[in-house]
């Protein structure tokens, strides 16, 4: 299906393709370079294509950068090749939190803000000189603060009007947190993407035993502001939806935000039936295991919890200890963001590779083609549905 895709591009590309994957997102950006490397090899050479650039096909994409710092912790980007008239895609990884550098000697581990910061150094190095810069940010840089409640900063907001004042023309992400912070931006490319097609792919390969039906699956969202996720999951795969909402303690704050004092839940009857509960982000994991301790109160059969960005701000024993109990069964989430080697042995843990999808868009874009239906992947959803009811290999 790759190939056709990139066969049936029969645009002029925007500009000679460069990808820039710095130290946050190296292993994301090697994957996309090898898909895009494979597909577009011996392309010239075809009877259907007019294709005949100058660097269209190449060993690699890659544009080799570093970021080096001083003993003051100051830092600088650097290209160590030509860019100019290129179409650029920088790759960034904000919640990899495994790199560090040194201050003076001490050891820190590199923030969100480090690695926007880095960013915004390989685009002032980049100088103008490229054709367009486009920012693939998977896990979009302080999207959690996206609107204002009281006296705030808008972080989000700055940080997308910063990268287009600096010459950026296109910014995907996936799964923002609201997708109305494009608003910052509205004359600029601004798309987020839904991973619905890997997670569905990927749990029927890893439960054959799923009847894909009302009687016995069921979609939930953990919270009212992710309803349109569940919504559209559930309408793909032909299933009822339900949903929890937060009720909260509006007389206190605690840490900057209102307490949940119960999770209350909105739908019909869950006993004997399957669950998968999808959201954008597991971050420390509480009310993700809560919700999935609720259903299963409720006589809910297995639990397949769905979330595009693992953080696990507070690591896995309590992940262990709901596993050992029975609370669930899988955990799913994308290599979008940095991924620890303790999760990836989880025996509950399955990984969504978003590789491949990356690359498709970049090709796409790069053909300055449509993306919509890499946005909306409604066609592929039930493509790898009807595989699986009759029981072909997905």
């Amino acid at each position: 299906m790759a190939q056709k895709n990139v066969n049936d591009l029969q645009k002029l590309p925007v500009g000679r393709l460069g990808i820039i994957s710095p130290y946050s997102c190296e292993s994301l950006g090697l994957k996309v370079d090898e898909y895009l490397v494979s597909w577009r090899k011996g392309s010239q050479t075809s009877s259907d294509t007019s294709l005949h650039l100058d660097g269209y096909e190449r060993d690699t994409y890659l544009i080799r950068s570093e970021l080096p710092r001083f003993g003051s912790g100051e830092g600088k980007g650097m290209l160590r090749e030509s860019v100019r008239g290129d179409d650029i895609y920088i790759l960034i990884d904000v919640c990899n939190y495994s790199l560090t550098y040194t201050v003076a000697g001490h050891v820190n581990h590199m923030s969100p803000d480090d690695h926007f910061q880095n960013l915004k150094r390989i685009i002032a190095a980049i100088a103008g000189k490229a054709r367009r810069v486009n920012v693939i940010m998977p896990f979009l840089y302080e999207s959690r603060q996206h609107r204002r409640s009281g006296r705030e900063s808008l972080d989000c907001a700055i940080a997308l009007q910063e990268l287009v004042n600096m010459g950026v023309e296109n910014i995907i992400t996936f799964d923002a947190h609201d997708p109305r912070i494009q608003n910052a931006i509205p004359l600029h490319g601004f798309e987020t993407v839904q991973p619905a097609y890997q997670f569905i792919k990927n749990l029927l390969r890893n439960q054959p035993d799923l009847k894909l039906d009302k009687d016995h699956l069921m979609v939930i969202s953990p919270d009212e502001g992710g309803m349109s996720r569940a919504i559209y999951l559930a309408n793909n795969i032909g299933v009822d939806m339900g949903m929890f909402y937060k009720r909260r303690d509006y007389s206190t704050i605690v840490d900057g935000r209102n307490p949940i004092v119960a999770h209350e839940f909105l739908g019909a009857d869950v006993r004997g039936k399957d669950m998968i509960i999808i959201d954008d982000m597991i971050s420390s994991g509480d009310s993700m295991l809560e919700v999935a301790q609720l259903l299963k109160e409720r006589g809910a059969a297995k639990i397949f919890m769905c979330s595009t960005f693992g953080l696990f701000t507070n690591g896995l024993k309590k992940f262990d200890e709901f596993y050992e109990k029975g609370m669930f069964d899988r955990i799913l989430t994308t290599n979008l963001i940095y991924q620890t080697p303790e999760l990836l042995e989880r025996p509950y843990y399955v990984n969504c590779d978003m590789s491949k999808y990356i690359a498709l868009i970049i090709n796409t874009l790069n053909h300055d083609d449509s993306i919509s239906k890499l946005l909306n992947p409604v066609e592929r959803i039930q493509k790898v549905l009807t595989k699986y009811r009759n029981h072909e290999k997905i």
